[in-house]
């Protein structure tokens, strides 16, 4: 009788053994978003750089070459538009971009004071962790990103925000967010130490953001014969992300930017998470000998 009594009790069991699990999950990812968020609010330069730098590239750069460089009436414009209107959604992508990077450096810090190596020893799936992780940092990108555009807004800038395009940017951004913030994921696993990080995003940074159509057309490359930068800004996934969010904001059709975008951000995230095996040594976590650092 008492064997025939715990059958239920058992089986009860077993039905809320996966919603603990998800509850479990959850409750990770809510703790390491809440982490970020806190470490970010008491990091206010942080906040004050992240702008700083497109708003200088809008305020100065733009205004001087507002009546020099024209944009023509191509897509997604339906009109001729001033050069400030035009690099918007490439500064957008450029706080993303830095901010993916700067997660990059925030996981070799990590790494280094034994952070990393606590966190993935958690008793949860590696790769929910890591999802964790970059949940957290495309949403303090994203957040960066609407703060920078709401000043562009307030100092003059034209931008069709409030219409269905808005929630299609919204989208785009999340999107763009999440793949850089994969491609930071993935360079972590191959800087080794802190001193190595400003020479590895010198060969990062700069070549996706000038070789990109953040600030000229690809047709502008093509006519002025540097057919090579054109071909070279052509599979520059960051490309992608700007020509998103800019066919985004006047409801357009982005073609095949988003399919590249979703692309790269699961090849990226599949990469790291194979970076950060732990038999490999959690991307280099452990000492050559296998042993614990």
């Amino acid at each position: 009788m008492q064997d025939d009594a715990l059958i239920p009790v058992e089986a009860g069991e077993a039905e809320l053994a996966p919603r603990r699990g998800v509850a479990h999950a959850l409750q990770a990812m809510q703790a390491i978003v809440m982490r970020e968020l806190l470490k970010f609010s008491q990091q206010t330069g942080r906040l004050v750089s992240a702008l700083v730098r497109p708003l200088l590239w809008l305020a100065v750069f733009a205004a001087g070459f507002r009546n020099v460089f024209g944009v023509a009436i191509v897509e997604p414009y339906d009109t001729y538009i001033p050069y400030d209107v035009y690099i918007v959604p490439g500064l957008v992508g450029m706080v993303l971009l830095f901010n993916g990077m700067q997660s990059s450096l925030a996981m070799v810090y990590d790494r280094e004071m034994g952070l990393m190596r606590l966190l993935l020893t958690a008793p949860l799936p590696r790769a929910w962790l890591l999802f964790c992780k970059l949940c957290a940092t495309a949403l303090l990108s994203v957040l960066q990103a609407l703060a920078f555009v709401i000043v562009a807004i307030l100092i003059g800038t034209d931008l069709p925000l409030l219409s269905l395009g808005g929630l299609h940017a919204l989208l785009a951004l999340v999107c763009g967010a999440l793949m850089l913030g994969a491609l930071g994921l993935l360079l972590s696993v191959h800087i080794k130490q802190l001193e190595n990080f400003a020479g590895t995003m010198n060969f990062v940074i700069f070549p996706m953001y000038f070789m990109s159509t953040a600030l000229y057309p690809l047709w502008k490359l093509r006519e002025s014969g540097a057919e090579w930068v054109y071909q070279l800004a052509r599979f520059n996934p960051f490309t992608h992300v700007v020509e998103w969010i800019r066919f985004a904001l006047y409801g357009k059709d982005p073609g095949e930017a988003p399919w590249i975008v979703l692309g790269c951000l699961v090849v990226f995230f599949v990469l790291a998470c194979w970076g950060y095996d732990p038999q490999r040594g959690f991307g280099g976590l452990t000492k050559r000998g296998g042993g614990p650092a």
